[in-house]
């Protein structure tokens, strides 16, 4: 059956063909409804590892890096794309601090149709911390085929600028400066505004909870590979004697820290992109 998918869907707006519902999530429409004619797909890459859950036997690929996907059946599969985490702002005054990044985008599709072919896989990259009166830099959108997330957008420098927006955004500095809010509300939140002068910097918005002065918003915790792990939470704004601000982790899509005082803004994470399927 031809597929002819609403116009200007709203989320969580639905659409049947068949037996087969699908979701719009804000971004992409995704396979909600699971039936017993849809088959799970397979992919021909190395495998990261396998496990057993409940019952059913899993086997996953992790993306650290852009590469690419080659599945040779159509079906079904999990997908974690987490975008690249905003850099933390600068600070050239002593005692003044820098903004943290914002989360890069968390997107989970379970039961997510893939297609055959060799599908692109793109790792967004953190963004580079700010230093002296600089703000920090976005983090970079990752991608699975038509499946994408982006970025946290960049913390604020102290007594300098407003933070970036983002899928979650950048945290204002010290000296009442002013936050970065969320592009996607589904996948992320607003940082935190900058108290004044002296009086602390904002945290960047995470996944599951919008920044505050100075932490970061919270991420969100993850088992697709049988090992819980925290995703695309928001950089601190810099606090408590952190000097230089401190990256955020590899790989998870976390902004940056920002400097308590004079120094460099973190960097943020580099995403991630993860998909499992049943064997």
């Amino acid at each position: 059956m031809p597929l002819s998918f609403p116009d200007a869907p709203s989320v969580n707006d639905t659409y049947t063909a068949g037996d087969i519902e699908y979701t719009w999530n804000g971004t992409t429409w995704y396979i909600s409804n699971r039936v017993a004619n849809v088959r799970n797909a397979n992919f021909t890459d190395t495998e990261t590892d396998t496990y057993s859950s409940g019952g059913v036997n899993y086997k996953y690929i992790t993306f650290t890096a852009s590469g690419t996907l080659t599945v040779d059946t159509a079906g079904l599969a999990d997908i974690l794309v987490v975008g690249g985490g905003g850099g933390a702002g600068g600070s050239n005054y002593s005692g003044r601090a820098g903004g943290g990044g914002g989360a890069g985008g968390y997107s989970y599709l379970t039961n997510t149709f893939l297609t055959v072919g060799t599908l692109t896989v793109t790792v967004g990259a953190g963004g580079a911390g700010g230093s002296g009166l600089s703000n920090g830099s976005a983090g970079s959108h990752s991608r699975l085929n038509q499946y994408s997330t982006g970025g946290g957008g960049e913390g604020s420098a102290c007594a300098s600028g407003a933070a970036g927006n983002g899928i979650s955004g950048g945290g204002g500095g010290d000296g009442n400066r002013v936050k970065g809010v969320s592009v996607n509300t589904q996948r992320g939140n607003d940082g935190a505004n900058g108290n004044s002068a002296g009086a602390g910097a904002g945290g960047g918005g995470g996944s599951s909870a919008a920044g505050t002065v100075p932490t970061g918003g919270a991420g969100t915790s993850n088992s697709i590979t049988n090992s819980a792990t925290t995703y695309a939470a928001g950089g601190d704004g810099g606090s408590g004697g952190v000097n230089p601000g401190v990256n955020g982790a590899a790989n998870t899509g976390d902004g940056g820290t920002g400097p308590s005082t004079t120094g460099t803004g973190g960097n943020g994470g580099s995403g991630v992109v993860i998909v499992r399927v049943e064997v």
